[in-house]
């Protein structure tokens, strides 16, 4: 199963955001990797570079690869509607996602172990793939015999309110995916329509 193992906090200083788990370092430490980093000044990027940022963060972000997230993309440009937002939409419907989303896990790295490691159910079916794309009405809780466990019940939390598209019961450990998320409803800071435009070309 392939997936970014390299330096986080690294990826997080290039783009100047936290794009991988938290920003605590960004506070001690905002400028450039590298050697030089600190003397070196950020460079005015050209249309192509801001365009390629924008798919790299987005790839950070969800954590998925070259290959999966062109197929992605050419998933969203068939569908009906704006592709930048369907992109979107087909990103956040992941189940890793959505676990991460729902608060059964607190970072996507750990809602993909979640499902990888077989915890999470899909309508009663134990799902052991992190890119299993949800449909609306889709119930998504954790395996029965997974429930006893400290390590996984410790970390679930209430669910959040801003992530309407989703339901939660915190007591059951079940949620359920209404549908897909409008583009102003997902909080990511991407600008969706630069991919479009990469891929375009």
């Amino acid at each position: 199963m392939a997936r970014y193992n390299g330096p986080k906090t690294k990826i997080s200083r290039i783009f100047g955001e936290p794009i991988l788990g938290n920003g605590k370092w960004l506070t001690k430490n905002s400028n450039p990797p590298g050697m030089h980093g600190e003397k070196r000044k950020r460079k005015t990027l050209g249309e192509y570079a801001l365009q390629l940022r924008e798919k790299q963060k987005a790839k950070y972000t969800y954590g998925i690869l070259e290959k999966q997230f062109r197929k992605t993309f050419e998933e969203a440009a068939r569908r009906r509607g704006v592709t930048g937002e369907n992109l979107i939409k087909l990103c956040e419907a992941r189940l890793d996602n959505t676990v991460f989303r729902m608060g059964i896990a607190p970072s996507r790295p750990a809602a993909r172990q979640l499902v990888s490691h077989k915890h999470i159910e899909v309508n009663g079916e134990v799902v052991n793939v992190p890119s299993c794309q949800l449909k609306p009405g889709d119930i998504i809780s954790i395996k029965e015999s997974s429930k006893g466990r400290t390590s996984i019940t410790s970390a679930v939390r209430a669910k959040n309110p801003k992530f309407s598209w989703l339901d939660w019961n915190e007591t059951e450990m079940k949620g359920t995916f209404i549908t897909y998320p409008e583009r102003e409803s997902v909080p990511e800071n991407i600008k969706e329509q630069l991919i479009v435009e990469l891929y375009s070309k």
